[in-house]
């Protein structure tokens, strides 16, 4: 099954690169490209890729919006935001706006590769490492902090689970942390996505994060 992929950067060089890149992929075919939020909008509702590569500084509508868009629309296409990291301050609005995941401007193409099939496969399981320096690196920014949010709903075993989730852990990692099978943890994630409104595991992270159950020094 090919994975269609639409690319949304407003430089022109950044597209081609991506879409050389994930050509010479046999499983993946970049179907669309657009140069501004508006058109990455209008390309995932024309063409309903699987994936949509966001760049978040665009022209016009940013990635945020169109993110926004895209992923609330019909028959929703995943979104991986396209960052410089270190220069966006707005990649974590991205993320709650619906975004599965992101991709550094400069990561190992094979990793870009990755990501992308994961995300597509509906898992937001990408380099959890990662996941928490972004986070981190948001929190540190001034003022970035947001109210504490209240979890109400979920047992005590499930915030362990969450908890492990937002540090970055497997589901077989998290098994072995708490004494239970891999079966199990996928159950609790399941139950957490559900009771949490969450979209996907990157969206569990945030929700950790701003409940203060994980913190940049944690």
């Amino acid at each position: 099954m090919t994975i269609r992929v639409v690319l949304a950067d407003d430089q022109p060089l950044i597209r081609t690169a991506l879409q050389m890149v994930i050509s010479d992929a046999p499983d993946l075919e970049v179907v669309g490209e657009a140069a501004t939020g508006l058109q990455a909008v209008q390309l995932a509702g024309e063409l309903r890729p699987d994936v949509v590569v966001m760049d978040l500084r665009m022209p016009g509508m940013d990635g945020i919006d169109a993110t926004r868009l895209i992923t609330r629309g019909p028959g929703p296409a995943q979104v991986v935001v396209l960052t410089t990291f270190d220069e966006d301050d707005n990649v974590y609005g991205a993320l709650r706006a619906g975004a599965s995941g992101f991709l550094v401007k400069d990561m190992a193409l094979d990793d870009i590769l990755a990501a992308i099939r994961v995300v597509a496969a509906g898992d937001a399981l990408i380099a959890p490492a990662v996941t928490r320096r972004l986070i981190e690196a948001f929190a540190d920014r001034p003022g970035a902090a947001p109210a504490p949010r209240e979890l109400e709903g979920i047992t005590e075993r499930e915030r362990e689970v969450l908890t492990l989730i937002a540090r970055g852990l497997s589901n077989s990692e998290i098994a072995a942390d708490l004494s239970i099978s891999v079966a199990t943890v996928k159950a609790y994630v399941t139950r957490l996505l559900a009771k949490l409104d969450a979209r996907d595991r990157v969206q569990l992270v945030i929700i950790a994060y701003e409940a203060g159950l994980v913190s940049p020094s944690r």
